[in-house]
């Protein structure tokens, strides 16, 4: 029998609208908060993508990933959680990507891959699924 799976989205971080009279405050509060849950996020998950919400690229790495059999992890932000998300990414490892990190970012195995571009590839030169199969996220 099949298990029942848990949903691959997570709107963890709310989306806040600019008419909003807390919108400054809650976005000064949270310092950290936003990238803390993405890193709690990829730590836990072998496939994580990152991205705005309703994002089209998002959704392209998304379904590429699904097309090999993997089903990652979702992280959909809002515009304030995007950017912080995305200096806490180019902050803290970014090593192996060349250029500024753009939302949507995948993590394979805990580790930043790097952009749609970088995802795309790697899965064109066919270093993909060996990765994918060394973090664990593919059983074939």
């Amino acid at each position: 029998m099949q298990e029942a799976t848990v949903s691959h989205r997570s709107a963890l971080f709310p989306v806040e609208s600019p008419s909003s009279p807390s919108s400054s405050s809650a976005s000064s509060s949270s310092g950290g908060e936003h990238a803390a849950v993405m890193h709690r996020m990829v730590a836990k998950n072998p496939v994580v993508v990152v991205g705005r919400r309703e994002c089209c690229m998002c959704h392209v790495a998304r379904r590429l990933l699904l097309g090999l059999g993997v089903n990652p992890a979702v992280c959909e932000l809002g515009e304030e959680a995007a950017a912080e998300v995305e200096g806490a990414v180019a902050f803290s490892g970014a090593g192996n990507c060349r250029g500024p990190i753009i939302l949507p970012v995948v993590f394979v195995g805990g580790r930043l891959l790097g952009g749609l571009d970088r995802l795309l590839a790697v899965h064109i030169a066919g270093e993909l699924v060996p990765i994918l199969k060394e973090a664990g996220a593919l059983w074939l």
